[in-house]
Order: C-alpha cells, then sequence, then structure tokens
C-alpha cells in the first residue's frame, strides 16, 4: 500500500509565502523610517561624562528683526541737480538704445518679407 500524503497549510508550520514575507519586510522598513524621525543628531547629544553642553556661536540671522532699524549712513545723499543728471544721462541712453533697435530690422521680419514676396 501507499504511504498517505500529508498537506502542509500554510500558518500551520508550513512555509510562508512570498506575500507575507513582502508584507513584513514593508512594515520594518516603515517602522524604521518612522523611529528615524525621532533621532537626535550626534552634535546636539551631550558629551561622555560631562553634564554641560558647549555653547553654540551665535550665528546672524538672514533677515533683520521687525522693528530693528539699519545703521544711519556715513555718505550724503545726491543732490537734487546731480540726481536730475543722472536721469537725464538714463533717459537719453534709453532713446539711443531705442533708436538703434528700430533701426536694424531682425533677421526673421526679412525672411518672412522674402517669402511673402516670392509667392
Amino acid at each position: 500500500m501507499q504511504a498517505s500524503k500529508v498537506k502542509r497549510v500554510a500558518g500551520k508550520g508550513g512555509r510562508t509565502g512570498p506575500g507575507r514575507r513582502t508584507a513584513v519586510a514593508v512594515a520594518l522598513v516603515l517602522v524604521g523610517c518612522a523611529l528615524g524621525g525621532c533621532s537626535v543628531s550626534l552634535s546636539d547629544m551631550p558629551l561622555l561624562g560631562s553634564s554641560e553642553t558647549p555653547a553654540k556661536p551665535k550665528q546672524a540671522d538672514a533677515f533683520p528683526a521687525v522693528n530693528d532699524l539699519p545703521a544711519n549712513r556715513d555718505e550724503a545723499v545726491l543732490a537734487p541737480s546731480e540726481r536730475n543728471k543722472i536721469e537725464q544721462e538714463l533717459i537719453a541712453a534709453r532713446e539711443r538704445q531705442a533708436n538703434a533697435n528700430a533701426s536694424a530690422t531682425p533677421p526673421t521680419a526679412t525672411a518672412a518679407a522674402r517669402t511673402a514676396a516670392s509667392k
């Protein structure tokens, strides 16, 4: 006679399937990430045997405080006549540039004109 065959059922001493292994691995990764967020950097930990923490140097803030006024200037502000002279020079330079740009025709406009003329 033949020996009876015994079937093993997962969860009752049998092998675990790949789905369960994946779920356990994902759970371990998630727990590791969650606990990693609770960690403290080594520079913030107190030294071994020392109860005093070293004072951190005060860094300059990126922005001044709300009510912090800037220091007074050492230089004098421009006189109105000097300011008007500089404004007139800038206006003249802007007009020269606009005239130079208006006199020069862009290459795309000339190509479009040639294409329209050839039709």
